[in-house]
């Protein structure tokens, strides 16, 4: 038998204090410094009622509808890749879901959906343990775009173009996570949905099952995952589909009341299972140009915020406009101005002193006439005066 070692009473205080840190209100206490906490739950993931609207790219200027489409299309993008992949559901639903928390925090317009959604279906094989190659990623997604052109199918080239499309997807999966701070554990209510019903005692209807089953599903298109609880969305999926398939469940009390669930919750959730089957499916060549448009003018705007062209050049109007033909004064006039404060002297003599000193006064011209006169003179006299040369 092992012995037992005996701790002095400050060496027992000084292990539980190094077990259980003191917290305070700014951080962990650690030694002499203090460290910031980080807390990390399944609720987090759930977005507040104020980052709902106005989002990211509604602040870039994109509309809501733009943008759902947006969401609707980048989900369906991810589905479709993990069928080709033959991923597990519960691997497409997890990056359908991080897809939707990533662009509650950041923009359409300055990131492509595309590549955040093979980011989120790479990251989503690694999280639910059934990882791909991220070659594989950038095939089907190059599959699927031929497929959208109505191309033939052909290989994917692995040129310069392929390199520079998986180092966009690694950066993209980087700052996914970044950006949901490494939180990226999503509950899905799969295995609720059938836990549910086993209490309900229909489990045995199959119909009912997969009806609910398939309302979960195409609920990952909206927003529902990231503003309610996944027992919330469960009871809401079976809510639909009894009322579809017209199978009764207690009432009195109603059964969600069991589960925690409220009936305005299970409406709105209904309601957004419902429009997804009433709108156009979106078309991807105008999601694209959209967002093309408003990336374009949201550069043009940080050019003119700083006072440059869209081409680049300085725009007039940051110059102080600035003009060659502005003012009538020479360039001369403008040297002499900003380095001799002896200008205004020069400008303020009388029209008496400037005739005086023109070179057109009669006593300057005799007297420069005089003057090469004698010059001459003395040339000449100095030519008589050398020696001949024999």
């Amino acid at each position: 038998m092992a012995a037992v070692p005996y701790l002095s009473a400050p060496a027992a205080a000084a292990a539980a204090a190094a077990a259980n840190p003191p917290r305070s209100s700014d951080g962990i206490l650690i030694g002499d410094r203090l460290y910031s906490e980080v807390y990390l739950t399944i609720d987090n993931s759930i977005i507040p009622e104020e980052r709902l609207s106005p989002t990211p790219s509604m602040l870039d200027g994109l509309d809501l509808s733009t943008e759902t489409d947006l969401r609707i299309l980048g989900c369906e993008l991810i589905q479709s890749a993990g069928i080709l992949l033959r991923m597990p559901q519960v691997a497409m639903a997890t990056g359908q879901v991080l897809f939707h928390r990533f662009f509650y925090s950041k923009s359409y317009v300055k990131h492509s959906f595309e590549i955040v959604a093979m980011a989120c279906i790479n990251l989503a094989s690694k999280i639910e343990e059934s990882p791909r190659r991220i070659r594989d990623v950038i095939n089907v997604f190059h599959h699927l775009r031929q497929l959208r052109a109505k191309r033939t199918p052909s290989p994917l080239i692995l040129d310069q173009s392929y390199i520079n499309t998986k180092n966009q997807v690694i950066k993209a999966e980087r700052r996914v996570l970044k950006e949901l701070g490494f939180c990226v554990h999503v509950k899905h209510p799969h295995k609720i949905i059938v836990m549910y019903l086993q209490v309900l005692e229909c489990e045995r209807n199959q119909t009912l099952v997969q009806t609910a089953w398939n309302y979960m599903n195409d609920c990952l298109r909206t927003n529902v995952f990231v503003r309610f609880e996944a027992e919330t969305i469960a009871c809401a999926c079976i809510y639909l589909a009894a009322r579809v398939l017209q199978i009764p469940l207690p009432n009195k009390p109603h059964w969600f009341l069991l589960f925690g669930a409220t009936e305005e919750s299970i409406q709105e959730i209904c309601v957004s299972a419902l429009r997804l089957y009433s709108r156009n499916k979106p078309n991807y060549e105008l999601m694209d140009k959209e967002v093309e448009k408003r990336k374009v003018a949201l550069q043009e705007a940080k050019l003119k915020a700083k006072g440059l062209n869209p081409d680049g050049t300085p725009a007039l109007s940051a110059m102080g406009g600035f003009s060659p033909a502005s003012k009538p004064s020479s360039p001369r006039e403008i040297k002499v101005e900003e380095k001799s404060p002896v200008s205004t002297k020069i400008k303020r003599e009388p029209e008496e002193k400037q005739s005086l000193k023109s070179p057109y006064n009669g006593l300057r011209k005799e007297n420069k006439r005089s003057r090469s006169l004698s010059r001459s003179r003395s040339r000449t006299k100095s030519r008589s005066r050398s020696p001949r040369r024999q």
